[in-house]
């Protein structure tokens, strides 16, 4: 379980762009479709593309700005300074320790830059399956992650739009990854979620997705499914994961939860995504 001291993880309202912002398992195997059951595809992205170029405008937007609600220390910025295609496939988020154009973050002239991006008002989608093929980056104070907000946040605001994280990592757990649930009377520190423990998720590329259904969710790993979240986990409290929610993949440098780099972190840091896919 995450420890009380990260309580203040936690607030993703961010100060950006877009103003989008353990329990133990038994793992079990889930079979992909395939054949003619296999789901349509709705969105999917694989990353073609020469080395050095951006992502899809059609498909992804980047923010920009820090996040002083979270205490990250970078900066996120557009372009493809810290995202950008590798040629062979595979979008790569770079965290750097730099401040190349003088950037200001909550704390002052910031450390780092990074990159975060979105599906807002490009792709949004209830139910379905969602997973993304990934290399973690690795050290203390790194913190990636997959995730999704409700697409109704500008209007009904968080957490009452709901968030949806598939896959968050935090530095000092390698061999950890997180999926989570917050919504209101249980966002922050409070949100309902479990921890999957594997290898060190930054030796290799691994998959995480979820499959969401009515009042049904469930995380799996490499087809592992170690997590299933229904109304009656919430205490009471209101399911808010019924409408439809766009994605988001974001490298952050420090923070409440992870805390922040030290002299062990290396620099730069990558994640590295093969492709993101969704079905219906």
């Amino acid at each position: 379980m995450k420890s009380p001291k990260l309580s203040a993880r936690w607030s993703r309202l961010t100060r950006l762009l877009v103003p989008v912002v353990v329990l133990a398992a038994t793992a079990m195997v889930v079979a992909p479709a395939s054949g003619a059951n296999a789901a349509a595809a709705v969105f999917t992205d694989d990353f073609n593309g020469a080395a050095g170029s951006g992502v899809d405008g059609s498909k992804w937007q980047l923010e920009t700005g820090d996040n002083v609600n979270n205490h990250e220390r970078q900066y996120y910025t557009n372009g493809t300074n810290n995202a950008a295609l590798d040629g062979n496939g595979n979008l790569v988020i770079t965290a750097k320790r730099e401040n190349p154009a003088g950037y200001n973050c909550w704390y002052g002239p910031c450390e780092y830059t990074s990159a975060r991006l979105n599906t807002a008002g490009k792709f949004t989608q209830t139910y379905g399956h969602y997973e993304a093929r990934m290399k973690l980056p690795r050290g203390q104070g790194i913190w990636p992650a997959f995730w999704m907000l409700g697409e109704d946040i500008g209007s009904n605001g968080w957490p009452n739009c709901g968030e949806l994280d598939i896959m968050e990592n935090v530095g000092f757990e390698p061999n950890t990854v997180h999926g989570t649930l917050h919504g209101p009377g249980y966002s922050g520190s409070g949100g309902i979620g479990a921890g999957y423990n594997g290898p060190n998720f930054s030796d290799d590329f691994h998959t995480y997705a979820v499959d969401w259904s009515p009042n049904k969710i469930t995380w799996s790993v490499d087809g592992n499914l170690y997590q299933t979240r229904t109304p009656a986990d919430l205490n009471g409290n209101r399911w808010v994961f019924d409408h439809p929610f766009f994605l988001i993949l974001n490298l952050a440098v420090g923070g409440y939860w992870p805390g922040d780099p030290d002299g062990s972190t290396q620099f730069p840091q990558q994640l590295v995504i093969d492709y993101v896919h969704v079905t219906a």
